[in-house]
């Protein structure tokens, strides 16, 4: 991942958090996945593989299904809200006023600063509705991105994660396949961690270990309560 250009840019963001959310919880959704299969069946390859497909193509739809009804929600509201807004400026617009002067005035403007600065803005209906949306409701086109986009970003991305811990069962069998899905898995999530920290500017190999952790927790809890129910059940 490039570092932003400027220490306060969020370009790209709406793709951003999707893709890096999808690319980690595929790679851990799956690598659970696949050692708790692992664990239950006695580390059978056919049955790994199986369950590591299934579990990469049903992870990937959810996942994009999830983010475009997250996304295309949000923009629904965003309109609904700007058609509100647009109705309260036309017919009760010194309320409205009072209520953007008060706001710019809790932001330290004083009471005469605020009043100029609204008024400016009044002057364009276009820029005072965008304006309300953005100060009084807090919502933003900018930041929310497309829902397609946002579908496909985290479609791609979970399933570029969870064919890592796949692919050794696919190549290889037994022990061996199994430390590889392990490694590459581990490795895998702390590439991601300092792909992060390049954006959130925290420590690179720390957020790259933290990372690898929780994957390597969540592994092994899936592994041994596979193993659990393996026993069990035979």
């Amino acid at each position: 991942l490039a570092a932003p250009t400027s220490p306060h840019e969020t370009r790209g963001a709406s793709i951003l958090r999707p893709s890096v959310f999808g690319a980690t919880d595929g790679l851990v959704a799956n690598v659970s996945l696949i050692m708790g299969v692992a664990g239950a069946s006695a580390g059978d390859a056919h049955t790994v593989v199986l369950a590591g497909i299934a579990g990469l193509m049903a992870g990937s739809f959810s996942m994009a299904m999830g983010e475009y009804i997250s996304v295309r929600s949000q923009h629904e509201l965003l309109d609904y809200q700007i058609e509100l807004q647009r109705q309260q400026l036309r017919h009760t617009p010194e309320q409205e006023r009072a209520i953007l002067v008060e706001i710019y005035e809790s932001r330290g403007l004083s009471r005469a600063a605020a009043i100029f600065v609204v008024d400016r803005l009044l002057a364009k209906p276009k820029r005072a509705l965008d304006t309300f949306v953005r100060d009084e409701i807090g919502l933003s086109a900018n930041t929310m991105g497309s829902p397609i986009g946002a579908a496909v970003g985290s479609l791609l991305a979970f399933a570029l994660g969870a064919s890592v811990p796949l692919a050794p069962f696919l190549l290889l069998s037994g022990a061996t396949a199994f430390a590889l899905t392990i490694a590459a898995t581990l490795a895998a999530l702390f590439l991601v961690g300092l792909g992060v920290s390049r954006l959130t500017h925290r420590h690179p190999v720390r957020s790259g270990l933290r990372q690898a952790a929780l994957g390597l927790l969540v592994a092994a809890a899936t592994y041994g309560i596979g193993a659990l129910l393996g026993t069990a059940v035979r």
